[in-house]
C-alpha cells in the first residue's frame, strides 16, 4: 500500500471513530479560551479545567483581567504548572488585547503572536478552534503520533516542520479536524510510555504498533 494510501485510511478512521471532535478545554468566549489554552501550556486540560472556573468568574473579559495584577492572578491558578510566569503573560496579554485590540480576539496568526505568552501553538489551536481556520497545533501528542503512524517523516525533527507536512498531507476542510484527532489519541491511545496498541483501530495502519 502506498504511503498517501494509507495516510487516507487513516484519517478516514478518525473521521469515523470521531466525527466531532472538539477540545476538551471548558470555555465561554473565545477570550476565555485563549486562557485556557495558555494555561495549558505543560499542564493537562483537567487541571486547567479545575481553575478555570473562579478564573473566569473573577476576570470573565479582557477588560477585568488587564485591570488585575498578577499576583492575584497566580492565587487562581496556583496549582496549574508554571503559575508566576502564566499570572504575569495573562495579565500582559489581556492589557494588550484593550490596547490594540478593543479587547477582542485577534483572528490572525501574524496578530496572535504579537500578544505577550502566545505561542505558534496557541496561536494554532485559538484560529482552529475558535475562528474555524486551516490551523494544525502541535502540541507533544500530535507530534508523537504523527511520527509513530508514519504520517510524517523522521525529518519532521520539530513542531513547525510537522506542522507543515500534516498542512500538505491533510485535506484543508479535515485540518481543523484533525488536530483534535491525533491529539485525543495520544492522549487516550498511543499514550507516550506504553501504547495501547492492543485496543487501537489503526493497528493494522501502524508501522510502529507493537504486535
Amino acid at each position: 500500500m502506498k504511503k498517501n494510501e494509507r495516510d487516507a485510511l487513516i484519517f478516514a478512521r478518525f473521521r469515523e471513530k470521531m466525527p466531532n471532535p472538539t477540545t476538551e478545554l471548558q470555555f465561554g468566549s473565545i477570550f476565555q479560551l485563549l486562557v485556557a489554552v495558555m494555561l495549558s501550556a505543560q499542564c493537562t486540560d483537567k487541571r486547567v479545567n479545575q481553575v478555570t472556573p473562579a478564573l473566569f468568574k473573577q476576570y470573565p473579559d479582557a477588560r477585568s483581567l488587564a485591570e488585575a495584577e498578577a499576583d492575584e492572578v497566580y492565587e487562581y491558578i496556583r496549582s496549574v504548572s508554571y503559575p508566576n510566569a502564566k499570572a504575569a503573560h495573562l495579565v500582559e496579554m489581556a492589557r494588550e488585547l484593550m490596547t490594540h485590540h478593543n479587547g477582542e480576539v485577534p483572528a490572525t496568526m501574524e496578530d496572535l503572536l504579537t500578544l505577550p505568552g502566545v505561542g505558534r501553538k496557541t496561536a494554532n489551536v485559538l484560529l482552529s478552534v475558535a475562528f474555524g481556520q486551516s490551523a494544525m497545533a502541535v502540541d507533544t501528542h500530535v507530534f508523537r503520533v504523527s511520527h509513530r503512524l508514519g504520517i510524517v517523516t523522521r525529518s519532521a525533527s520539530t513542531p513547525l516542520l510537522v506542522e507543515r507536512q500534516l498542512m500538505r498531507i491533510i485535506p484543508s476542510a479535515d485540518i481543523p479536524l484533525a488536530h483534535h484527532w491525533l491529539l485525543l489519541h495520544g492522549r487516550y491511545v498511543c499514550t507516550a510510555r506504553k501504547p495501547h496498541c492492543a485496543d487501537c483501530f489503526l493497528r493494522d495502519l501502524c508501522p510502529s504498533a507493537i504486535r
